[in-house]
């Protein structure tokens, strides 16, 4: 595991602040919107469809506390981009949006390095402010969008949003969520794609290295993966970009690819002041996470014996709920991963709590991948490698 301490030079002008918006495209915006809602502690924030003007595609957007994450499609039959989309990827991320300062100089600085400008800059406005925008192609078919308020807006969201048609009664009666803001959003890519993609990050948006880790050090007696965390000068945004690596069976991050049709984001985490509470909360919603085995808090009360830091939470309560600790001689984190949100073993989410400590969870990383590989088997994709690097079922 490596972490990175040289941020590069100050970029003269222009900003990357935070995550704006993750913006989903789906088959169905309304049930999606409501399974995140129901599952995931989420509220109807805005909307935007046949009842505002929109004709063309329907947005519902949903929010817990500082996150935003937006469900769109297509209203009418024969929407080829979006069709296309589904059809590729399943119910899938489409954009990560960033706020920004000074869209027009990033985007500049940007197409003079090579980045695809898939819209120029931008403005829309309404009776509550103006915002300008511009979209950048990054991996797959996925891109960012970047955001910048031109003077304080004081819409729900952003121009041309209402409130939501409907409020359902429920949401009020379920424990809270308790998930605060996006901690990191991960993009998987194919074998030898992860190190391009990262340096366009580093070339285009002028992010730099954070962290990173590869295949020596996470891996299972199956399968391994290697990782570059990329963020923004601020350190606001970080994007952990991912491949998979050569081993025995198929890794997880290959079953991410083949099932998505190629790169895409396959998980978002969302970070939580009080994981305990967040997951006992999320589970009595009916949230699915996966489960580490009983042999891994032995393994971890006997690291911890002869660890520099302490874990305020109860370890048995930890524990109970199946929740992952990873620490180093500063601090620890806490996180848990859920299911698949969809049938295809696509995008995820993630819960995490950070205590000091500003690492991914390499040191669980073994773990998490024992348990996709136990799902993975279930779901007839624990495959073994041939000896012409073919696929095979394994039985």
């Amino acid at each position: 595991m490596t972490s990175y301490t040289d941020k590069g030079e100050k970029p003269e002008r222009g900003k990357f602040l935070r995550f704006h918006h993750v913006k989903f495209w789906v088959g169905n915006a309304k049930q999606a919107a409501g399974f995140y809602c129901d599952k995931m502690g989420f509220e109807p924030l805005a909307y935007k469809g046949l009842e505002t003007g929109s004709r063309e595609v329907v947005s519902h957007v949903i929010k817990q506390d500082k996150i935003l994450f937006v469900f769109e499609s297509a209203l009418n039959p024969g929407n080829e981009e979006m069709g296309e989309h589904l059809i590729q990827h399943g119910d899938a991320v489409k954009d990560i949006a960033f706020q920004v300062e000074d869209c027009d100089f990033l985007v500049k600085k940007a197409k003079e390095r090579g980045a695809v400008i898939v819209k120029e800059p931008w403005v829309e406005q309404d009776k509550d402010g103006k915002v300008k925008y511009a979209v950048v192609q990054t991996y797959g078919d996925t891109t960012h969008t970047l955001v910048e308020y031109m003077g304080p807006y004081k819409g729900l969201f952003l121009p041309g949003y209402e409130k939501p048609l409907f409020k359902d009664q429920l949401l009020a009666k379920l424990p809270p969520g308790c998930l605060s803001f996006i901690d990191h959003i991960v993009g998987n890519q194919p074998d030898d794609e992860m190190v391009p993609i990262s340096d366009w990050y580093l070339k285009c948006l002028l992010f730099h290295r954070f962290w990173s880790i590869d295949d020596k050090q996470i891996h299972t007696q199956y399968s391994s993966l290697r990782s570059i965390v990329v963020t923004n000068y601020e350190e606001t945004i970080k994007m952990p970009i991912n491949e998979p690596a050569h081993g025995k069976k198929k890794s997880q991050i290959q079953e991410y690819v083949d099932y998505n049709g190629g790169p895409g984001v396959q998980h978002i985490a969302l970070n939580t002041s009080n994981i305990i509470q967040a997951i006992v909360n999320l589970r009595a919603r009916g949230m699915e996470f996966l489960s580490a085995p009983d042999t891994y808090y032995d393994s971890l009360r006997e690291k911890l014996k002869t660890a520099k830091i302490k874990v305020k939470e109860d370890l048995k309560t930890l524990q109970d709920l199946k929740i992952l600790v990873d620490f180093d001689d500063k601090g620890y984190l806490l996180q848990i991963f859920t299911k698949p949100l969809q049938d295809r073993p696509t995008l995820f989410l993630e819960v995490i709590q950070r205590n000091n400590h500003f690492g991914f969870g390499a040191g669980n990383f073994k773990s998490l991948f024992e348990a996709i590989e136990k799902d993975q088997d279930a779901r007839g994709n624990l495959t073994a490698l041939t000896s012409d690097g073919d696929l095979k079922a394994f039985y």
